[in-house]
């Protein structure tokens, strides 16, 4: 399921309030209709789209009742901004996973978060280590708001600067560059626009002294060159 799927089931508030419910244990259909105050068929229904996005799994007890409960950990993104809309889903990593080799990611871990946590270890050191990481996404959580407001402030500067062009365009325009999508069709399909429009821009962005042409890619002029 993509991430535009994935917020769409989500819309429904019920279905929200479904999933905080098994958050906290797996509950039977008459459990989930009590708590929603909705008729069980309702909920039958809101389940089985649950089910069927691969977020909730059933089974059965001794008494036959079917029990739910949440299949996996989701993480879904949504950023609105003047120059930005989009959403993101991802699923955990693998906790062995070495961050530290992450190219712009520099943070000195807690020492408990290095704990291996496939190893057999007391309950204080279990304890202690998921409290280190609970703070460590409390921090890196804090670090993503203070990027995106840095990259939105960017790019205000960005649309000050260039004196013509959609300074949106040319915002994500100059980031393919960065990135190294230098020729004019993988250009073209990173900002979702007409090669035309591309060249168009690019050529203005080369007028004045942000980019280059060299042969069939574009780069950006380093100042200091």
């Amino acid at each position: 399921m993509n991430s535009a799927e994935f917020l769409d089931l989500l819309g429904n508030a019920n279905r929200r309030r479904i999933l905080r419910l098994l958050a906290q244990k797996p509950c039977y259909v008459t459990e989930i209709s009590e708590f929603l105050g909705v008729s069980p068929k309702a909920v039958i229904d809101h389940l089985q789209k649950l089910e069927d996005a691969g977020l909730v799994e059933s089974r059965t007890d001794d008494r036959r009742r079917k029990y739910f409960s949440i299949a996996r950990h989701v993480r879904l993104e949504v950023t609105v901004s003047p120059y930005e809309f989009g959403t993101k889903s991802a699923y955990p990593a693998s906790s062995r996973l070495d961050v530290t080799t992450c190219r712009h990611l520099s943070i000195e871990l807690a020492s408990g978060a290095a704990v291996d946590l496939g190893a057999d270890t007391d309950v204080s050191s279990l304890a202690k280590t998921l409290s280190d990481l609970e703070s460590l996404e409390r921090e890196l959580s804090l670090a993503q708001r203070w990027v995106q407001g840095r990259m939105t402030t960017l790019k205000e500067r960005l649309a000050e600067t260039v004196e013509q062009g959609d300074p949106r365009l040319v915002s994500e325009l100059l980031l393919a560059v960065a990135d190294g999508k230098g020729d004019l069709e993988r250009l073209s399909q990173a900002v979702e626009a007409p090669p035309e429009v591309v060249e168009a821009t690019l050529e203005q962005l080369a007028k004045e002294g942000a980019v280059r042409r060299e042969g069939q890619t574009w780069e950006l002029v380093v100042e200091d060159e």
